[in-house]
């Protein structure tokens, strides 16, 4: 009798929700949210839909589990760790048109005024968490913008409001100001790092012979090429978007907001601000 008492057990241990979610992230990351099926699921694991079901009730619970699974990992590496330049990403942009994946120069290292560690170098870790969770999980965009729409009760929006949030309150803003300036940076994050990974997608759909470089060098003359009266600032940037990095223009994007943020909301920086031209 012992063996049939233990049997159970170990099948449990072995399709846990944990292993469950793992696998739905493989399909996720493989053939996207058309790809997960719990037939699929069934077939990766080995099993019955039934033992799953025992788990995860349908599949917009499992898309949940999923999500949470991915940010919670994201947002658990060391600070240190998520603020190093990564290796030359196979990414068009940020925020600039969509080109063909191919090598770019790694971002420099910032060196920030604020001393190591400070709130505002743990909101960068935060934001190049997620933007590389965001580059690594194509379907993630997707699912994020339906967590912060349609279930911001649930696990993955506190998760993300509350890392960023510590650090907005770490820096001295005021109390009534902090969900405003949580929710600037958190949507500036989540914004750029899905255009980021949408035109990485986008890239792949090129011939393999066509590279970054070359896409954005063609993008650019053809922007230096237009009519100099109708667009005088799109000419003028031209050279600045064919040499641009992804994951320095993200983290400048994240300066600006930072900046703004300081500048609004703590008493030493007020006055260091000029007032608007009338």
């Amino acid at each position: 009798m012992a063996p049939r008492t233990r049997r159970p057990q170990r099948r449990t241990e072995a399709l846990s929700r944990e292993r469950i979610v793992e696998a739905a992230v493989e399909l996720l990351d493989a053939a996207g949210e058309g790809g997960l099926t719990f037939r699929a699921l069934t077939e990766r694991l080995a099993t019955g839909p039934g033992a799953i079901y025992w788990h995860v009730a349908n599949k917009d619970e499992l898309l949940d589990a999923a999500t949470d699974a991915v940010i919670a990992a994201a947002l658990s590496l060391a600070p240190a760790e998520r603020a190093k330049p990564a290796e030359p990403a196979e990414s068009a942009g940020s925020s600039g048109p969509a080109g063909p994946a191919g090598p770019t120069e790694p971002a420099g290292p910032t060196e920030p005024a604020e001393p190591p560690d400070s709130p505002q170098d743990k909101i960068r870790a935060v934001a190049f968490g997620l933007f590389d969770a965001i580059e690594d999980h194509p379907w993630l965009p997707t699912q994020l913008a339906l967590q912060l729409s349609r279930s911001p009760w649930g696990s993955v929006t506190p998760r993300i409001f509350e890392s960023i949030g510590r650090q907005v309150r770490a820096l001295g803003v005021p109390e009534g100001h902090w969900f405003t300036a949580t929710s600037a940076l958190v949507h500036y994050i989540l914004g750029a790092a899905g255009q980021n990974a949408a035109n990485t997608a986008s890239a792949r759909a090129f011939p393999p012979d066509v590279d970054r470089a070359e896409f954005l060098d063609a993008a650019s003359k053809a922007w230096e090429e237009l009519d100099p009266d109708d667009y005088p600032f799109i000419r003028a940037v031209a050279a600045e978007m064919r040499e641009h990095d992804d994951r320095e223009q993200f983290l400048a994007g994240i300066d600006l907001v930072l900046t703004g943020i300081t500048a609004l909301h703590l008493p030493g920086e007020r006055g260091s601000t000029p007032p608007p031209a009338p």
